[in-house]
């Protein structure tokens, strides 16, 4: 499913801000294109120092690799044989493919269906699919006939085999995908010694450690606008990563009415609910990733309650006549910076 993610304030920035405070030598960056978007790594160099060059090339590759997975862009990618398999028999997928589904699967009965990554024939019909943009909204029988092709239900993953009862099944797994790539190159960061790190990927964020003078990373969130990058508060979140997802940047406007890119897999229309945007925490990337997605589906109210019951920090920017109220659950509260605008 197509998505926009509400971005931290300008990685290169933060950089730049890390290198103020120590020596240059110290502190290393890198950018790249990855996924449709781009991504920024910063690293305090260990005692054995890492080449720079030599490290992007490693996370180039492995990027690939999970492109190579779970990119419906990509043809020959093992997502789209899946999309395009006979039903009748099981498809062998990979490693990657395997957590990043097995995960998918779980948040989907987590959220009792509010994030489903077989969601895409709606999004498609709503025009913010492959198939391009709608002019109009479309009608209550061509929703539900892109309904009955949606749902986990219809997915079957044995060890490393999938299946599907449903030969017309559309698998997307970008609400999820993406925070996979964040922590698979904190992987690649700890396996070559770097402990001390920040790593974006099209806005979603995983950090470890410390900056060079000791003090924790610091992360920007965006005031939910359609222009310009204000920034809301200021979270300090530890060893967790972050990922935000919002409503206000991706729609199509019909009679006065806005329609928003994240649909509800459950009513099949987009959603409609008061909630800009939710950040979530969380030790995977991927986790948080398909958790704000789901928050925002879901709604503030129902957001938060399952937040509080799953002990998951989160917070959930509303908007009102009088301007923007913030939500936070109880375990979102320690993880706010000293000095919030």
């Amino acid at each position: 499913m197509f998505r926009t993610t509400l971005k931290w304030l300008a990685p290169l920035g933060l950089a730049l801000f890390i290198l103020g405070c120590a020596p240059q030598q110290h502190v290393v960056s890198i950018q790249g294109q990855t996924m449709g978007t781009t991504y920024h790594i910063t690293w305090v160099q260990p005692t054995k120092p890492v080449e720079r060059l030599t490290l992007q090339a490693a996370v180039d590759t492995r990027l690939e690799q999970v492109n190579d997975s779970m990119s419906t862009w990509r043809k020959d990618a093992l997502i789209s044989q899946f999309n395009r398999h006979n039903f009748d028999t099981p498809m062998r997928i990979d490693d990657d493919f395997v957590r990043v589904l097995e995960e998918a699967i779980r948040l989907a009965h987590l959220t009792d269906g509010a994030l489903d990554v077989t969601v895409g024939p709606l999004v498609n019909l709503w025009g913010f699919g492959p198939d391009g943009r709608v002019t109009s909204a479309p009608s209550s029988l061509e929703i539900a006939e892109a309904k009955a092709r949606v749902g986990v239900e219809h997915l079957q993953l044995n060890g490393e085999f999938l299946s599907k009862d449903r030969a017309d099944l559309y698998l997307d797994l970008s609400s999820i995908a993406k925070g996979y790539g964040v922590d698979v190159v904190a992987e690649v960061l700890e396996q070559r010694g770097i402990h001390n790190y920040l790593v974006e990927v099209g806005g979603e964020l995983r950090l470890s450690g410390h900056k060079p003078d000791q003090k924790p990373w610091r992360i920007a969130i965006e005031q939910p606008d359609e222009d310009g990058r204000e920034v809301f508060k200021v979270i300090e979140p530890g060893e967790l990563a972050v990922a935000t997802s919002g409503d206000y940047r991706n729609f199509f406007e019909e009679n006065g009415r806005r329609f928003s890119h994240l649909i509800d897999p459950r009513s099949g229309e987009p959603v409609n609910t008061r909630l800009a945007s939710a950040t979530v925490l969380a030790p995977s990337c991927m986790t948080a990733d398909g958790l704000a997605t789901a928050f925002i589906v879901m709604g503030t109210e129902q957001a938060l309650a399952l937040a509080e019951q799953e002990s998951l920090p989160a917070m959930f920017i509303e908007k009102s006549p009088e301007g923007y109220k913030v939500h936070y659950s109880s375990a979102f509260l320690p993880y706010l910076g000293e000095t919030n605008p």
